[in-house]
């Protein structure tokens, strides 16, 4: 208890600093959008913005309501997003644990990892064209790489007492990997898909801005060639907003896991 009232304080601290912070940067951007020195329609004010999100909360802008947007945005990052940790977690604890699997994957992983997601965007548009598949490629290509490469280190990193007790009881490798190497890992795995989860959500952005019909990016689109920068800036917005969502998610189940385990 007097550990929770003595960080009361500094939590309020923070917070106070982080409002601080957020005022300072709305008032400088309305300060900016009132000075002249851009004209309206390129640099509208956050109240113009303000404005622009609830008409399009429920008015529909290039087919779909912000919500219609951002479900069809949402749907494919949780295709995505669920296949790149599908694929990434189990092969960096098998990686982790079977030397000849890492031999045998790391150079082609180790390749492909460095190339940004947004290069896979012709591809996704020439293989897929505006179906789901050409979202959901960019997005495993940026998200697979950090779950992949968080299992594999808490696969390594594995407290060796808690593996040698295992293979002393005779447990098989798979068993290992399952029941052993899979909790040990658990708050290097999380920490993982929060970063995967950013990139991903980045990438489907990218994404939508060429190969698709509908999703917030492609709304933003429609806003720029319409000359309408309240969409782009209300697009950007919403973004922010829910990558913020998101990550908050993992951010308390990364807390409950790490805390679970002492950490």
């Amino acid at each position: 208890m007097g550990t929770i009232v003595r960080n009361r304080p500094r939590q309020a601290a923070d917070l106070a600093l982080s409002a601080t912070g957020l005022v300072g940067f709305f008032l400088a951007w309305h300060l900016l959008s009132l000075s002249g020195m851009f004209p309206a329609r390129y640099l509208p004010g956050p109240l113009t913005v303000l404005r622009t999100i609830l008409e399009i909360t429920g008015e529909p802008y290039s087919g779909a309501t912000l919500w219609g947007h951002l479900i069809a945005s949402m749907g494919r990052f949780g295709t995505g997003f669920l296949i790149a940790a599908g694929v990434g977690i189990p092969l960096g604890l098998l990686m982790g644990w079977y030397r000849w699997l890492d031999d045998v994957v790391s150079p082609f992983f180790n390749a492909l990892r460095f190339v940004a997601p947004i290069a896979w965007v012709p591809f996704a548009g020439l293989w897929f064209g505006t179906g789901i598949g050409g979202p959901t490629l960019v997005i495993v290509s940026g998200a697979l790489p950090p779950c992949l490469i968080s299992a594999y280190r808490g696969a390594k990193f594995a407290d060796k007492r808690l593996l040698e007790a295992a293979r002393t009881l005779g447990a098989s490798g798979p068993r290992i990997v399952a029941e052993v190497l899979l909790p040990a890992s658990l708050p290097s795995i999380i920490a993982g898909l929060r970063v995967g989860a950013g990139v991903g959500w980045q990438s489907l952005v990218g994404a939508e801005l060429i190969v698709v019909a509908s999703g917030i990016g492609y709304m933003m689109v429609q806003g720029q060639l319409n000359v309408e920068t309240r969409i782009v800036m209300a697009g950007m917005i919403a973004i922010g907003m829910v990558g913020i969502a998101i990550d908050s998610v993992l951010r308390r189940l990364e807390m409950r896991i790490r805390k679970g385990w002492g950490h």
